[in-house]
């Protein structure tokens, strides 16, 4: 199951092939600015097994993001995220710099989003986001979340978390 197609953008699932990609974009500075390092090619073989899993145990990951004529974008998906020790279900995004400031993290995280109520039934939907990056704020806000907490990561820096509950109604 994926999200449908959007105007610009089309989901698939990651798969091995896409390492190169997909280094590519984990290992960018800019697009890991707000994390604490830059993912090793290694890390990101790893970033793409645990979402061939998500895929396996939840029916969701992160997927891959395009062009429609199928130029490599990003990754942005459903995972489930301990926050303050509870599971819930974040949308997550990471877009290539060239494909920055164009409204296509927001346009795959609004189907991302649709997906998680029309699909899965999800109750809602949370960004988990570090408080200086402010694109980052403003797709989750773009698409309808409020800053409701923060949380410690796993390297103890303060995260925010935005919210927004989904009804099917």
């Amino acid at each position: 199951m994926l999200p449908p197609n959007t105007p610009r953008l089309r989901f698939r699932q990651m798969a091995p092939a896409d390492l190169s990609a997909m280094a590519s974009l984990l290992g960018d500075a800019d697009v890991m600015q707000f994390y604490p390092a830059p993912k090793t090619r290694e890390q990101a073989v790893s970033w793409i097994d645990w979402n061939l899993k998500n895929y396996v145990r939840y029916g969701h990951g992160l997927w891959i993001i395009e062009t429609l004529s199928g130029e490599f974008v990003g990754d942005c998906g459903l995972t489930w995220q301990d926050v303050n020790g509870v599971m819930r279900l974040e949308i997550g995004y990471h877009v290539l710099p060239r494909w920055q400031g164009l409204g296509l993290a927001t346009e795959a995280a609004a189907a991302c989003r649709d997906f998680a109520r029309d699909r899965l039934g999800a109750e809602e939907v949370i960004a988990i986001v570090h408080p200086d990056n402010r694109a980052s704020t403003r797709v989750a806000e773009k698409i309808g979340m409020r800053r409701e907490d923060e949380d410690r990561g796993n390297d103890g820096t303060v995260r925010w978390v935005l919210s927004m509950p989904l009804s099917l109604a």
